[in-house]
């Protein structure tokens, strides 16, 4: 009997032993001083709020979330009231969450066409096309109305030093333009002779183009996805089409759209001509010059007087579309990061035990209008650069299974904080890429990463999503993805913060 007691106590004391010290057990982060208190807040974070969050984010009072207007800065208020009542420090200006900068935007309204003229029994018939399948207005389009034939000019571009004009020979005054997003050249298959090309692939550059040459109206083959991401032009109207538009344009002109861009990608030599075809846009549109966009920033700061000074960001952007005319609600793109942001700092706020290094939840305004807020932010740093350890971004982080880290590999170190997360507590299929950044900046990572800062940008994938359109509900969220990773971020954010050095830039 005395040998069955011994005996079960010496198995008892290796349960707990296994279940509670081993460093298999717990991340860690959650193996230091008072680790139940941290687990309660780790445990905190649930997908049922986060989900809440989403919903209130995608409210038509918030109107798509379009940098500049009311209706975005409404949504910013609203994230700055949660930072404060849960505690974080302000860190915008005047003592405030926000950090205002200059923001032009562009309204569109109903009432937006496209169509294609058709000669049927000698008889001119329309062809309209399907808002938001096959047409979406041009988010900076100038408003009014243009008839006119097209002329197909390849990717736009006149670059004399390279000895490519698409719109040599071509005259397209009073004309609609048809043409390809980017460059005929690959960032992957050639990153030196990119970089030669890399200034013609921005959009502003493209309609600008287009406009000095004369044209009345742009058909720009992207998507058809709405994009605020562009220059305004008064008068200039344009749309973004799809597919169906443009084979409709190339049909009956012995030409087809796909063998036309592999000739002037394999031969880098124009391929535009004159497609016979007559097309009407028509957008409603209204400009605002006036407009002021707006970084929301709060911070937690950090509990050691000398690492204090020293900054993790986690960071994604509030905004999305607006209306297009249709309200686009940017669940996935970017609600999703929004929430879990928020988890993040709710947890994080209430969680006796406080990081050593201060942690800075930034909210960026403008990423889809030429990625703006964060290229301001790095001109008006509130935490200096060179005290910015890292930067942990995320866009696009609702839909799938499967959580993505760009630029992983080219950190390895800041990549082991989060990889040992996941094997230690998450479990989740996690993969690292590494990101030559070299293109246009689609992400606020990207300009992060210019200015020396290291950093990663999270994303999800592995179930159906939709990216810049009517679809990008809250019926596409996965809630269990966003609960994973916002725990795995509290998780890894706290190890790394409690590290006595931290030197990812080397």
């Amino acid at each position: 009997m005395k040998k069955r007691h011994i005996l079960a106590f010496f198995f008892i004391f290796l349960f707990l032993w296994l279940g509670v010290l081993s460093p298999l057990a717990q991340p860690q982060a959650l193996e230091k001083a008072s680790d139940q208190k941290i687990l309660a807040s780790l445990h905190s974070i649930s997908s049922h709020e986060l989900l809440d969050y989403i919903r209130e984010l995608v409210s038509e009072k918030y109107g798509g979330r379009l940098t500049g207007t009311a209706e975005y800065k409404a949504s910013a208020e609203w994230v700055a009231a949660l930072l404060q009542r849960w505690g974080l420090r302000p860190a915008g200006d005047q003592g405030s969450y926000l950090q205002g900068f200059p923001n032009p935007y562009t309204l569109v309204f109903p009432g937006c066409e496209a169509y294609l003229h058709l000669p049927v029994n000698g008889a001119m018939v329309k062809k309209y096309y399907r808002y938001d399948d096959e047409f979406i207005p041009g988010g900076t389009s100038g408003s009014g109305e243009v008839t006119a034939g097209v002329i197909y000019v390849g990717y736009g571009i006149t670059a004399p030093e390279l000895s490519y004009d698409d719109y040599a020979g071509f005259d397209v005054k009073g004309k609609i333009v048809l043409m390809e997003r980017e460059v005929p050249v690959s960032p992957d298959d050639n990153p030196e002779l990119f970089k030669k090309w890399r200034p013609y692939s921005f959009h502003q550059y493209k309609l600008e183009n287009a406009v000095a040459h004369g044209a009345a109206g742009m058909l720009y083959n992207y998507g058809p996805i709405g994009n605020p991401n562009n220059s305004y032009q008064q008068g200039f109207i344009y749309s973004h089409v799809g597919d169906t538009v443009v084979a409709d344009i190339f049909a009956g002109t012995s030409r087809t759209p796909k063998e036309t861009v592999q000739k002037i990608r394999k031969e880098l030599k124009p391929q535009s001509f004159i497609t016979g075809k007559t097309f009407t846009l028509k957008n409603a549109t209204e400009h605002h010059p006036e407009g002021i966009g707006y970084n929301v920033i709060g911070y937690l700061e950090g509990s050691d007087p000398k690492l204090k000074e020293e900054v993790v960001i986690l960071g994604g952007h509030l905004d999305h579309l607006g209306y297009c005319y249709e309200l686009l609600p940017g669940a996935n793109d970017n609600a999703s990061a929004v929430a879990v942001l928020l988890g993040v700092a709710k947890a994080m706020a209430q969680c006796p035990v406080k990081p050593p290094r201060s942690i800075v939840f930034l909210f960026f305004g403008a990423e889809e209008q030429a990625v703006a807020g964060s290229e301001y932010y790095l001109n008006h740093p509130v935490f200096p650069l060179e005290k910015t350890t890292a930067l942990l971004n995320l866009d696009s982080i609702g839909c799938g299974e499967r959580i993505n880290a760009l630029a992983g590999k080219n950190f390895p170190e800041l990549w082991a904080f989060i990889e040992r997360a996941n094997a230690q507590y998450i479990h989740r299929q996690i993969n690292s890429s590494f990101f030559a950044n070299i293109a246009r900046p689609r992400l606020d990572a990207a300009r992060f990463l210019w200015k020396d800062v290291p950093s990663l940008s999270f994303s999800v994938s592995g179930a159906p999503s939709f990216y810049h359109n009517t679809k990008d509900t809250i019926e596409t969220i996965t809630p269990e993805i966003l609960e994973d990773l916002a725990q795995l971020l509290f998780v890894a954010v706290l190890d790394m913060s409690d590290e006595p050095v931290l030197g990812f830039r080397k």
